[in-house]
């Protein structure tokens, strides 16, 4: 595939010399979606696949892994929650299945973990997401071998700035030493085109592949998607400062609504000291686990959260991830041929 886009490769080389793939484009890991028919659907068309281990236990991880390991031959890494109880147990089972790449998302990494992901006897690259300039540098000297910056339009969990602000901001900065993935609201070739252009050592896309023939999401699901346009995938509000809940982007709906009705409950029994803030931070994450399921896995695309990009105005129809990877490749190659 690289030898017809030879301008779009020369500027992925390093990202896909580092990720061991044809192409510098990974998939951001979505819990539910990203496992193993999307992860090695991925992986075999040339890209970066990346299981959402999401609130997996290290039995399930093992055994997606495993299956995984089944469907390609291909790199793939798994993304980690840092807040996860069993956080060391989960690394524990990438090393056993030696894991190339772990993803670490949710914060900084606990004390340790870093060490434990490149210091085993199947040391993996540590891959982690920096929101803004000064904890990129801190990542990058606590032992991070590269950095996915995100911006807000992403789906998801997201931070409060742009993608090409973040961009502008920490790719002249960094950009030469260190390998920097750009996401968020990556819908097109041309963009990509931009970002590398800017130094980034490739690029990272989530809403882009959730609605890929190989998607085990649901019909309806996907549906809901190609239907949308941009400004139908908004950020959730926050109701009590005392619950710092992280924003989450996805499409409005019901779910949306009872999401705020649900941290009100919580807040509600935080004031009455029924619970500790831990758990009440830890019950606003299983809500979302559940309330995702419903929509990807059941279809109920009224309750369920719909968490979706700002690109998800660019998606039409259903395509096979092959078909994804190479119209990006092809726009990218276009655009910067264009530009001479």
């Amino acid at each position: 595939m690289m030898s017809t886009y030879s301008k779009t490769a020369r500027l992925m080389q390093r990202g896909a010399d580092f990720l061991g793939s044809e192409t510098a484009i990974l998939c951001g890991a979505m819990s539910w979606v990203s496992e193993r028919s999307l992860v090695s659907a991925i992986s075999n068309a040339g890209g970066f696949g990346v299981i959402a281990c999401g609130a997996m236990t290290p039995d399930l991880l093992d055994r997606e892994i495993a299956a995984t390991k089944a469907l390609t031959d291909r790199p793939f890494g798994v993304n980690l929650i840092t807040m996860h109880p069993d956080l060391f147990d989960l690394i524990a089972v990438c090393e056993k299945h030696a894991v190339g790449h772990v993803v670490l998302a949710g914060g900084i990494p606990p004390k340790g973990s870093v060490e434990a992901i490149k210091g085993g006897k199947n040391p993996a690259k540590v891959v982690c997401f920096a929101p803004t300039l000064a904890l990129a540098k801190k990542l990058l000297r606590s032992g991070a071998d590269a950095l996915v910056i995100e911006g807000m339009e992403a789906g998801g969990h997201i931070g409060p700035v742009s993608t090409s602000v973040l961009a502008q901001e920490m790719l002249p900065e960094l950009a030469q030493d260190h390998l920097i993935f750009v996401a968020g609201g990556i819908g097109r070739g041309q963009a990509i085109a931009g970002y590398l252009e800017m130094g980034a050592a490739g690029v990272q896309l989530g809403t882009r592949f959730a609605c890929a023939q190989e998607s085990i999401a649901h019909p309806d699901f996907k549906k809901a998607f190609f239907r949308a346009s941009a400004r139908d995938a908004i950020t959730s509000v926050q109701v009590d400062s005392r619950l710092p809940v992280i924003p989450v982007r996805a499409l409005k709906n019901k779910g949306t609504e009872a999401f705020t009705v649900k941290q009100r409950e919580v807040a509600g029994t935080l004031d009455r000291g029924e619970i500790a803030m831990a758990e009440a931070q830890l019950q606003i994450e299983h809500y979302w686990a559940g309330a995702l399921r419903r929509a990807v896995i059941d279809g109920d695309i009224e309750n369920g959260s719909l968490m979706a990009g700002q690109s998800v105005g660019m998606l039409k129809q259903e395509e096979p991830v092959a078909a994804i990877i190479e119209k990006l490749m092809a726009q990218c190659e276009d655009a910067l041929t264009r530009r001479g």
